[in-house]
C-alpha cells in the first residue's frame, strides 16, 4: 500500500503545481493519473501550443510549462502511479482514504485532492457520415505537433480558442490554413478573433464564416473537404488535413460514484478552501464547479494553494499553519 499525506487524482498542472504547495507545508504528495506521462492535457493532446496566460510568462509551450512544473515539484519528492486509473474509493478505519486503481495499486491517505482536469474525454465530432475512414489519415481532433503540417493544406473547423489559437499558429506552418465556422462570430478571446481576421485581410489564413464541413472524400487518405457556406454554395477545397476543434465531452468515470455532489459532470465545492461535500476530498481545476467558476490554469494554481492550507489543517488539527514567503526563506527554508 503508498501511504502519503495528500492523494491527488490527475497530475496536470494543477495538480502538480498542488504539490509544490503542499510541499512547502512539509506534506507529501503522491499523484494517480491514468496517463503514460505526468502533464495532463498539456503533455498528451497539445505539448507544442502556446499559452499566454500563465503569469510571468508572455508565452510558454504547454510542453514546456509542464517541465516547468515538474521541475518546481521535485524538491518535495512526489510519488506517482501513471497509466493507472483510480477505480474505487472506501474509508478505513483510521479515517484515511484507500484508492485503488484499476490496475489493483492500492493508496491510502487522509485527504484526497481530486485534478483531473476534465475527467476522463473524447472530442467532439462532427456529423459526417465517413469521418472514421479518415481518422489518422488526415483527420485529427487535436494538434499534438505542428510540424506535422509543415507546408500542408490545413482545414480547421471551429469557433472556440483551440481553433482560432491553431489556425493562427499554423499561419507560420503549413502552406494554406483554412478556418471554417458556422457562425458570423467567434466564441474565442477578442484578441485572437483580431489575430485571426488579419491574417485573413494579409492573406495568410482564409476565414470562411457561416460555414460548415457536410463532406469528406479521398482515395485511402483525405483530399478534399465538401464546405457549405452560406452565400457561395457548395465549395470543395483540396487539403491534406481536416482538423476539427469542437471541444471535448467530458466523462467523470469512476469519480462519479463515490459520493460527491456532481453538477453537469464537473464537483460542486466550497470556495473557502475548494472541499467537497465529502469531508477530506476536495476538487480543483477544470473538475469543479462553483458560481463564476473559470476554466483556466491559473485558476487552478490558486485553487490548489488554498486546497493544501485547509488541508494542513485537517492533517495536523492541533498545529498552527506557520506561512512564510518563499521570497525570503526559498524552497530549503522549508
Amino acid at each position: 500500500m503508498i501511504k502519503t499525506d495528500i492523494l491527488i487524482i490527475g497530475a496536470g498542472p494543477t495538480g502538480l503545481f498542488a504539490v509544490f504547495e503542499a510541499g512547502l507545508l512539509r506534506l507529501r504528495c503522491h499523484l494517480i493519473d491514468s496517463l503514460p506521462q505526468a502533464g495532463g492535457q498539456l503533455a498528451e493532446i497539445y505539448p507544442k501550443k502556446p499559452i499566454y496566460d500563465i503569469p510571468g510568462m508572455p508565452e510558454v509551450l504547454a510542453g514546456d510549462l509542464v517541465d516547468g512544473l515538474m521541475k518546481q515539484a521535485a524538491p518535495f519528492k512526489p510519488g506517482f502511479t501513471l497509466g493507472e486509473r483510480a477505480e474505487s474509493l472506501k474509508k478505513s478505519e483510521d479515517g484515511h482514504f484507500v484508492v485503488t486503481t484499476n490496475k489493483g495499486t492500492v493508496h491510502s491517505a487522509p485527504v484526497v485532492a481530486i485534478a483531473g482536469g476534465l475527467g476522463s474525454f473524447e472530442p467532439r465530432k462532427p456529423p459526417l457520415g465517413n469521418i472514421a475512414d479518415f481518422e489518422d489519415k488526415g483527420v485529427a481532433y487535436m494538434v499534438k505537433d505542428p510540424e506535422d503540417y509543415r507546408d500542408k493544406r490545413v482545414v480547421i473547423a471551429g469557433g472556440g480558442d483551440s481553433a482560432l489559437d491553431w489556425a493562427i499558429y499554423l499561419a507560420d506552418v503549413a502552406s494554406e490554413v483554412t478556418l471554417v465556422h458556422r457562425r458570423e462570430g467567434f466564441r474565442a478571446a477578442v484578441d485572437s478573433v483580431e489575430k485571426a481576421r488579419a491574417l485573413d485581410k494579409e492573406g495568410k489564413i482564409r476565414l470562411l464564416t457561416s460555414a460548415q464541413v457536410t463532406g469528406l472524400s479521398g482515395n485511402g487518405r483525405l483530399q478534399s473537404v465538401l464546405i457549405n457556406h452560406k452565400k457561395k454554395g457548395g465549395i470543395e477545397l483540396e487539403t491534406d488535413f481536416f482538423i476539427p476543434l469542437f471541444g471535448l465531452i467530458p466523462k467523470l468515470g469512476p469519480i462519479a460514484d463515490w459520493g460527491l455532489d456532481i453538477k453537469d459532470n464537473a464537483i460542486r465545492v466550497d470556495t473557502f478552501d475548494y472541499s467537497t461535500n465529502v469531508p477530506g476530498i476536495y476538487a480543483i481545476g477544470d473538475i469543479n464547479t462553483y458560481p463564476g467558476k473559470l476554466k483556466l490554469i491559473l485558476c487552478g494554481f490558486h485553487e490548489a494553494t488554498l486546497m493544501c492550507q485547509s488541508a494542513f489543517r485537517r492533517i495536523n488539527p492541533d498545529k498552527k499553519v506557520s506561512f512564510k514567503y518563499t521570497t525570503v526563506s526559498g524552497i530549503e527554508g522549508f
